[in-house]
């Protein structure tokens, strides 16, 4: 059982019933949908397959909504414009004085004269090609290709180090948003975060539509990061390390030491991270990774991020099943090589009641090594003991149990717990007990001379207290 979980993106290759059920097995814990191409339509039917077969029992996956939010890019072209290097051309922010003639290109944001000056660089196509400002009027930029490159309609834009002028939330992300609340997504991933006021804008659109059980993922793709990581880190729910956009916006030889700085803090403050993009991206067309890529996974692991996701990987293309059975077994081989330690976290974003918490769910981690126990079981309603417990990263595999099905949701993303949906729960302790130890058993997660931790909230005058309790199957028995 692997402990770092994966998150695979959903398209043609994979959005049937067939597909979704072996990226399930093959070690997928989330499906996420990229909305900066996904349709409405064919998004309710993937995501009502998804409810579906998790009604089912055949899987348990969560869902996760991409955002395109506002980004910068050139214009449709009748046909596509290969650049040599040093070609002289115009970028155009002007559209009624756009000249459609050689190589010119227009771009859709209206602040780039005013923003760059002479000598900066624009990075067009996500960075395959670098044109370097030569002169600037009041219609147009007039760059110099640094490189050749094929450029269609479409293609994103970059301005390293520049403070993008866009508006925050624009209407066909406020649609998006929408969606995923009609339609039961577990989380947001909110593209290019800039600030938390980025993130508290998403968390008071989704309070007032009474979604704010969905969890928020700031995608960090851009150099202000460096300046607001911290006050980030505190309004959202995850921090993803968005590595497409944040090599364009950093010398790419910094990126694995901003990746490093950013998981170390996220656990440090109890925070949990994802790392994502172009891990095995070779595997879109070639059924083997490259060496270099697994390292890539390799190393992603070894600092310990809770979660890895795969993009055009699993969404395009040829091998997505090989791709994530290989993601999980670079994974497997990467954590028998990790001693986790256990490191505490900082409570400053805990009240006394979560610390409190805490202190159990530390002693329990320390417990179930020193007994040598063979599993931890947690019964939460809130889901909050479970993911206390994976902040801890711990030796021994967690078994959560819980009868609120987003609860169950959630705990898909935590670090080496997997969670149980319990619909027939009653007030009696023993009952449920007895009910997750027989699904256990039947699962071949256990056995009946197994010995568990279990940490459970006693529900008594509608308050939670917690309780944990050292147990060998066979007295159940």
């Amino acid at each position: 059982m692997k402990k770092t979980k994966i998150i695979a993106t959903i398209w043609p290759s994979t959005d049937n019933e067939v597909s979704i059920k072996k990226l399930c097995e093959s070690g997928v814990n989330i499906i996420r949908f990229n909305f900066s191409h996904a349709n409405y339509d064919n998004a309710r039917l993937v995501k009502s397959r998804i409810d579906r077969l998790n009604e089912s029992r055949e899987t348990n996956l969560s869902a996760l909504l991409d955002t395109k939010w506002p980004e910068i890019r050139t214009w449709d072209l009748v046909t596509k414009i290969q650049f040599e290097k040093w070609d002289i051309f115009k970028i155009f922010v002007d559209k009624i004085k756009y000249i459609e003639e050689w190589k010119n290109l227009f771009c859709d944001y209206e602040f780039l004269v005013e923003d760059l000056e002479i000598w900066n660089i624009i990075e067009i196509d996500s960075g395959l090609m670098k044109a370097l400002v030569k002169n600037k009027t009041k219609d147009y930029l007039e760059v110099e290709a640094l490189s050749p490159c094929l450029i269609w309609s479409r293609r994103h834009i970059n301005l390293p180090g520049k403070k993008i002028r866009l508006p925050w939330i624009t209407p066909k992300d406020k649609e998006d948003v929408l969606f995923a609340i009609e339609n039961n997504y577990d989380f947001i991933a909110q593209s290019f975060v800039r600030s938390k006021e980025n993130v508290l804008e998403l968390r008071e659109l989704l309070d007032a539509n009474n979604a704010s059980h969905i969890k928020i993922i700031a995608k960090i793709e851009n150099k202000q990061w460096v300046e607001n990581l911290d006050e980030i880190i505190e309004v959202t729910d995850w921090i993803m390390v968005a590595r497409w956009d944040l090599w364009i916006e950093v010398p790419i030889e910094s990126l694995p030491i901003f990746q490093r700085q950013m998981v170390s803090k996220c656990l440090k403050v109890g925070k949990f991270v994802i790392i994502a993009t172009h891990l095995l991206e070779t595997m879109i067309e070639s059924p083997f990774p490259t060496r270099a890529e697994v390292s890539d996974v390799f190393n992603s692991v070894m600092q310990k991020a809770d979660c890895l996701m795969l993009s055009g990987e699993t969404a395009m293309w040829k091998y997505p099943i090989e791709c994530v059975e290989m993601m999980r077994n670079v994974i497997v081989a990467a954590e028998n090589q990790i001693h986790y330690k256990h490191h505490d976290f900082e409570n400053q974003w805990l009240n006394q009641r979560d610390i409190e918490k805490k202190l159990l769910i530390r002693s329990s981690v320390f417990m179930a090594d020193e007994l040598d126990v063979d599993a931890i079981l947690i019964f939460t309603r809130s889901w909050k003991l479970a993911r206390l417990a994976a902040w801890f990263r711990p030796k021994k595999p967690i078994y959560a149990f819980s009868w609120v099905s987003s609860s169950v949701k959630y705990m898909n993303i935590l670090f080496w717990v997997e969670p149980f949906f319990l619909n027939t729960w009653t007030p009696s302790y023993k009952d449920n007990m007895v009910l997750s130890i027989n699904m256990l058993l039947e699962k071949w997660k256990l056995t009946k001379e197994s010995k568990v931790i279990a940490i459970t909230d006693i529900q008594k005058d509608g308050k939670e207290i917690p309780a944990i309790e050292i147990i060998t199957i066979w007295d159940f028995f």
